[in-house]
């Protein structure tokens, strides 16, 4: 058994598991398996025998950041996000994605991989309960957010028996080619680092030592001792030509970047609830509402973008729980 946060201990029995999922160098016919790890959450009151998938935002790219082992970054947005969805009497999958608690590296960002961890966190709560059906629905938040719109993608030639119902993502990131240049010389620059190291993971011609400079490849230590506030805080004072070689990021990796980052290259299989708050300091409010939502809406699954006035990264998870067990509901019933 795991030792839950006081917030989801009085609602919920949890598991630390370590279950199957495959890299994104595979395909569904031709996989290489890996493991991951994660928590099952069950609730102890009114269980209805649903599974929703809790993907969490950004915690960092070393093991110390699993949220299932470490709740230092077992953040309070998502406690307040999973204790919902608790009441709500579903049974909370709660994967740590690739490389978080495991040997190998993170993909940080790398929508694909995510995608494939949270669906196979899924498949892990139902083999641990036999009495679980088989509707599922993707909730998450920042890079969870992303990871699930990259799943709802994936979800029918991934999840067997499975059906995915929908996806709620809130304040996902997107459109890497639009906000990624727009990053250097800002607080926000430790998450170009880790996306820089995500990308090599899975594509080991790119060496992010050739585009850092000098003082931001002396800092990078901290992407294997700290989580996401060390990272951020080591990484916010420089300027754009102490983080990058010339101070701006090639077009060549904001491409690559593109190719694994951005969710809606492909068509989503299952209705779309999106999130956003308008004062959201990491991920661009004018992103979200305008060239994702714009994306997503040229297919042909439903999508509903609520917005939230005045909310910031996290609150907008605090301020949409509700509404989130709401929307996921009505895709149940």
């Amino acid at each position: 058994m795991a030792t839950l946060p006081a917030e989801l201990a009085p609602l919920a029995n949890g598991k630390r598991v370590s279950y199957l999922t495959t890299t994104l160098l595979s395909s569904p016919t031709n996989s290489i398996p890996i493991t991951a790890t994660g928590l099952i959450l069950t609730p102890k009151t009114g269980k209805n025998n649903k599974i929703v998938v809790w993907g969490h935002g950004t915690t960092g790219l070393a093991d110390q950041c699993a949220p299932s082992v470490s709740q230092s970054v077992f953040w309070p947005e998502a406690r307040a996000a999973i204790a919902e969805l608790l009441r709500r009497g579903w049974t909370v999958a709660a994967p740590d994605y690739p490389g978080l608690g495991t040997a190998l590296s993170h993909p940080y960002l790398v929508g694909a991989s995510a995608a494939r961890s949270m669906i196979d966190s899924a498949k892990a709560a139902k083999n641990l309960d036999a009495t679980l059906g088989t509707q599922y629905v993707i909730d998450g938040h920042s890079q969870g957010g992303q990871g699930a719109l990259f799943a709802d993608e994936l979800a029918p030639s991934y999840d067997g028996n499975l059906t995915l119902k929908g996806v709620a993502a809130i304040a996902p990131v997107s459109n890497a080619d639009l906000f990624a240049p727009l990053i250097p010389g800002t607080p926000a620059q430790g998450y170009l680092v880790m996306a820089l190291y995500g990308l090599q993971s899975v594509d080991p011609t790119f060496v992010p030592s050739t585009i850092l400079a000098p003082p931001a490849r002396a800092k990078t230590g901290v992407l294997q001792s700290g989580c996401l506030n060390e990272i951020l805080a080591a990484y916010a004072d420089l300027t754009a030509s102490e983080l990058l070689v010339g101070g701006a990021l090639p077009q060549s990796v904001i491409t690559k970047l593109s190719k694994y980052v951005n969710p809606a290259q492909k068509a989503p299989t299952a209705p779309i609830l999106l999130v956003q708050g308008t004062a959201d300091e990491a991920v661009p409010y004018v992103i979200t509402a305008g060239p994702l939502l714009t994306q997503l809406s040229a297919y042909s699954q439903p999508v509903q973008f609520v917005q939230i006035d005045g909310a910031t990264h996290d609150g907008a998870v605090f301020e949409s729980t509700a509404l989130v067990a709401n929307w996921i509901a009505a895709r149940f019933s």
